[in-house]
């Protein structure tokens, strides 16, 4: 049997709890307002009850649901057919709608079907005045705008007390929880159309909001178009009261919320400083999961926790400078000025294979799945297999040092010092296409399947297909070299040495933002990644930026070395969900080699 629960009036005053003896049960103590109000913009974030337009959004819904047969029919057959629909399976039978039933046409309709007594019978004093049925008939045949202007006409003549009558029998009407009405899984896709913090505002509304508004499902759906792929379950030292259940995705959205508020505005706390290295620079950094590796001209690497920041071993073997490093699991991989890689296994320190076959530097790589790619200054690329260290495959072509390589487990595409960019078959050793355009040395590459973008000391970027070879857009509008490019989607941030950060759109060839402004950094931008709400950018001049993805609107500094400006450099960004991993120092001695490292995580116990 469906509940009915009633809907308090909107005002700027307290909303008034339902009490035993008004025969109803005492609506639950609802979720902290603050949950809702911390999700809503800033702007937005006020203390009064729940503004009409919110609850409003639901009513208009509701109201055309119940009482217009077409939308009610429209509703039902796209949550039975509809692909937009989605589906809230809650392991029981869903709630059957009437068959055969008729649909209230009017306003009399509608309160008979809610079981009210008319209410004009409540006059007995007198009779029903001559013509009254023959007045009502006319105003059936009437179109709709013509009884619109004749209701118009008819509250004007009225007294107060014959339009206070009328609001007695209307008001009513518009109190009643319509939600309550509809069945469970057509209630919770009316409400899958609310914004997050809107469910949590609704979810105060009365028991059976409550309830509804905290689906796991629901939830789900709405993590989901966040991002957000896993639940979290949590420990609750408060028993849940009977009726309710815990929703972990609803915990994720809610922990997800505050992790980007801690971002934006959270205090900066003090950061962990892993010092090692010495004074050397260091050349490459790994993050994940809770290991650091960090690779330096001292010919070692480093092995640290994230957690606690100890330096959990040091990688020795090389015999010149590291220069380029992998990492998947256990397995770390470097290259080095020694002219070979090292495969490492992260838990025991221990060097598994040392892979011969370049005669010079190697100055990048990529890893995937079982193989690597390396790239080196003698214009090779070579294949290995790091389980075995077999060299699997060279690819010969480039006439100068290989700078950068991208490799998807089908196909390697390398950008070099001969102004070239390769796309090559590694199984059969052959190059595919050889896009040509640049005017010089290439230095950063990314490559999602589809597109190659390639970025140059020509100050140009170029966005190329893959399967032709053909160059679909230049990008311009940088100055100097594009030192770093991160690609997700359709959607490119690249960094300069002209001291900007651009954002494109590669499926258009738009420039969408340009990160300056009087926060703008100083110096060239030395790395740089991003997310869906953020860009975090590292330069020379000592800083790391937060910025605006969408907006490209200056955030705030996470990081500004008191040696900004004067030698003290940020070399080397990586960032997780919650930390930030900052490879710090100089190249005169004024800021100690160092890794710092920020933590924006939240506690949901």
């Amino acid at each position: 049997m469906l509940r009915h629960c009633p809907i308090p009036r909107f005002s700027s005053g307290p909303r008034r709890k339902m009490t035993k003896s008004s025969g109803k049960e005492k609506a639950p103590q609802a979720p902290p307002e603050s949950l809702a109000l911390e999700l809503a913009d800033p702007k937005e974030v006020t203390k009064e009850p729940i503004p009409p337009q919110k609850v409003l959004k639901i009513f208009s819904i509701n109201i055309i649901a119940q009482s217009l047969p077409f939308c009610r029919r429209r509703m039902k057959r796209k949550l039975d057919h509809g692909p937009e629909v989605r589906s809230f399976t809650t392991g029981k039978k869903p709630c059957p709608s009437p068959t055969g039933q008729q649909y209230p046409a009017t306003f009399g309709d509608l309160r008979a079907v809610n079981g009210q007594v008319p209410q004009r019978r409540r006059i007995t004093s007198i009779q029903p005045p001559t013509g009254l049925q023959e007045w009502l008939r006319t105003f059936q045949s009437w179109s709709g705008p013509e009884k619109l202007l004749a209701l118009d006409e008819l509250i004007d003549s009225c007294e107060p007390t014959q339009v206070k009558h009328m609001m007695q029998v209307i008001e009513p009407q518009f109190q009643r929880d319509f939600i309550s009405l509809l069945p469970r899984e057509l209630a919770l896709h009316v409400l899958s159309f609310l914004e997050p913090k809107d469910l949590l505002q609704a979810a105060q509304t009365c028991r059976y909001w409550r309830i509804l508004a905290e689906d796991n499902l629901l939830w789900k759906e709405k993590c989901k178009e966040e991002g957000i792929d896993e639940p979290l379950h949590i420990k609750r030292r408060k028993v849940i009261k009977p009726g309710f259940t815990h929703s972990p995705w609803k915990s994720a959205y809610i922990r997800q919320h505050r992790i980007d508020t801690n971002w934006r505005r959270g205090d900066l706390k003090s950061p962990k400083v892993l010092k090692g290295h010495d004074d050397h620079v260091i050349t490459c950094l790994q993050f994940c999961g809770n290991r650091i590796v960090s690779g330096s001209d001292d010919n070692t690497l480093k092995v640290w926790s994230a957690v606690t920041g100890k330096c959990l071993r040091t990688l020795v073997g090389h015999t010149g400078g590291v220069w380029s490093s992998q990492m998947r699991d256990n397995i770390i991989i470097s290259g080095s000025t020694d002219r070979t890689l090292k495969v490492w296994n992260a838990e025991t320190g221990e060097c598994i294979h040392t892979l011969y076959g370049h005669t010079s530097t190697v100055r990048c790589m990529h890893l995937h799945e079982k193989r690597v790619v390396s790239g080196s200054r003698d214009a090779t690329l070579r294949v290995w297999d790091i389980e075995t260290g077999q060299c699997l495959h060279v690819l010969m072509g480039h006439v100068a040092a290989v700078r950068c390589v991208q490799y998807d487990g089908r196909r390697v595409v390398s950008g070099a010092y001969d102004f070239m960019v390769k796309v090559w078959d590694p199984e059969t050793e052959t190059c595919l296409h050889t896009l040509q355009g640049h005017t010089n040395r290439v230095y950063s590459l990314q490559f999602d399947g589809i597109h190659v973008v390639s970025g140059s000391l020509d100050t140009s970027i170029r966005v190329w297909d893959v399967e032709t070879g053909n160059c679909i857009h230049t990008l311009t509008g940088h100055q100097s070299l594009t030192s770093g490019m991160e690609l997700k989607d359709n959607i490119l941030v690249s960094g300069n040495a002209d001291s900007t950060v651009k954002i494109w759109d590669i499926k258009t060839g738009q420039c969408l933002q340009t990160l300056q402004g009087p926060h703008k950094h100083q110096s060239a931008v030395t790395c740089l990644q991003f997310n869906k709400n953020f860009v975090i950018t590292s330069s020379d001049d000592g800083t790391v930026k937060l910025w605006d993805l969408r907006t490209g609107e200056f955030i705030r500094n996470l990081v500004t070395l008191e040696s900004g400006g004067s030698g003290g450099v940020v070399w080397r960004i990586r960032a997780s969900n919650t930390k930030l991993v900052c490879a710090v120092g100089s190249r005169n001695g004024t800021e100690e080699t160092k890794l710092l490292v920020l933590d924006f995580d939240v506690d949901m116990k």
